[in-house]
């Protein structure tokens, strides 16, 4: 290797194209939903027509095929990513796409090239939000969102799932501008989605019943979370107060409280818990705060470092947060002390576009504008502490009963 030379692990790679957003695909969801256990049916049959034994000849046939097939969660070695970008409008050059890589946890790496690949024209995706039910994606572009669904292989691979533009037309998020936030609710049944001109609204899924609409909640709307029991949304304002809304009454309950000179940045609920995060900018320091949101209090706060945040997530099983730099340094706390569990310095060689914990909170996809997707995957360093306290305990009592022996 050149002196000087980047090295690049396996589990970064460049796909051709600035990346703006991120979503794990819930294989296990998809793997039990109708349409694939339809596909799993076919697959029976066709192998039953030509004479062959199926692989499985107990139970439900079909069910069975699913359950032991790629998608299933016993195949969990294999992750599935989406990832979308590109050049924008006009004659870039670079092409405007959605994408699927499949992560491999054993050698840990992803695939040299995208498994799938949509082209979406002129029109960038800028924001995705996936179903939790396996139900597809919804992307926000330019003037409009769009819905897409999968096409379920009969093999049940992961690298053989294909996305399709879906027949379900979202006429209430079309032609309403670019909308910065997007969000399902923890258990599907809500979609909220936040516009560049300030207009926040939430919906029922996937009836697209209205909720809440709010035509000024912000002056412009970056973020929005669901709690975890779907009563309360959070939305965030470019340049405004961050807002707590009752979506069973549809009513505004209050604004957190800002500190002088502090600007909220992102906000996001544990899925495990009753706290909701706030990252901040206090003048050049960056912090996370932890509110109650029984009583809408500060519970404690950290200070987390000096450079702009540009990303924010945290784990579904709520041990860790994640947060992403514009210096491309990505770093994964620990959310009951709010110590670094691990960082990566220049993780990316761009500001951090997207990051995303997985599933089952064993790691974490960061993307960024220098076109690259990176996947983490979580140390659990007490345990590596506690394995080496161990091994130092065994050598020294080896030690002593050779000195004693003696």
């Amino acid at each position: 290797m050149a002196k000087g030379r980047r090295e690049v692990p396996p589990c970064s790679k460049t796909y051709g194209l600035p990346l703006y957003c991120a979503a794990w695909v819930p294989l296990d969801r998809i793997s039990s939903s109708p349409d694939a256990v339809a596909a799993a049916e076919e697959a029976l049959e066709k192998t039953e027509d030509e004479g062959n034994t199926p692989a499985t000849t107990e139970g439900d046939g079909a069910a069975d095929v699913v359950a032991n097939s790629a998608l299933s969660p016993a195949r969990a070695n294999k992750l599935l990513l989406a990832l979308g970008g590109g050049g924008g409008e006009g004659h870039s050059g670079v092409p405007n796409a959605i994408l699927l890589t499949l992560f491999d946890f054993e050698s840990r790496s992803l695939s040299d090239y995208p498994v799938h690949r949509v082209g979406t024209g002129e029109e960038l995706p800028y924001r995705m939000t996936m179903h939790p039910g396996g139900d597809g994606f919804i992307c926000s572009f330019l003037k409009s969102c769009r819905c897409f669904e999968w096409d379920i292989p009969n093999s049940l691979e992961p690298s053989k799932l294909v996305i399709k533009s879906s027949g379900y037309i979202l006429q209430q998020l079309e032609d309403v501008g670019l909308q910065l936030a997007l969000a399902f609710s923890c258990d599907g049944t809500a979609l909220a989605a936040g516009g560049e001109d300030g207009h926040l609204r939430v919906f029922n899924w996937p009836s697209m019943d209205i909720i809440l609409n709010q035509t000024d909640a912000h002056t412009t709307v970056k973020h929005v979370d669901f709690s975890s029991d779907g009563k309360f949304l959070v939305s965030l304002g470019g340049s405004g107060p961050c807002r707590v809304w009752d979506l069973e009454s549809s009513t505004f309950v209050t604004n957190l409280q800002v500190e002088e000179g502090e600007k909220f940045c992102f906000c996001r609920f544990s899925e495990s818990s009753d706290i909701l995060y706030v990252i901040s900018m206090h003048d050049d320091v960056g912090k996370v705060i932890s509110w109650s949101s029984s009583s809408w209090k500060r519970i404690s706060l950290k200070k987390i470092g000096h450079d702009p945040i540009s990303a924010f997530s945290v784990s579904y099983d709520g041990k860790f947060l994640a947060i992403g730099t514009v210096e491309g340094d990505i770093a994964i706390i620990n959310s009951s002390d709010f110590k670094v569990q691990m960082s990566v310095k220049k993780a990316h060689l761009g500001p951090v576009t997207a990051l995303e914990f997985s599933q089952d909170s064993r790691a974490l996809v960061s993307t960024s504008f220098d076109s690259t997707a990176r996947v983490t995957v979580i140390e659990n360093t007490k345990n590596n502490g506690s394995s080496l306290l161990l091994a130092f305990l065994v050598i020294l009592l080896a030690i002593l009963v050779v000195y004693f022996i003696k």
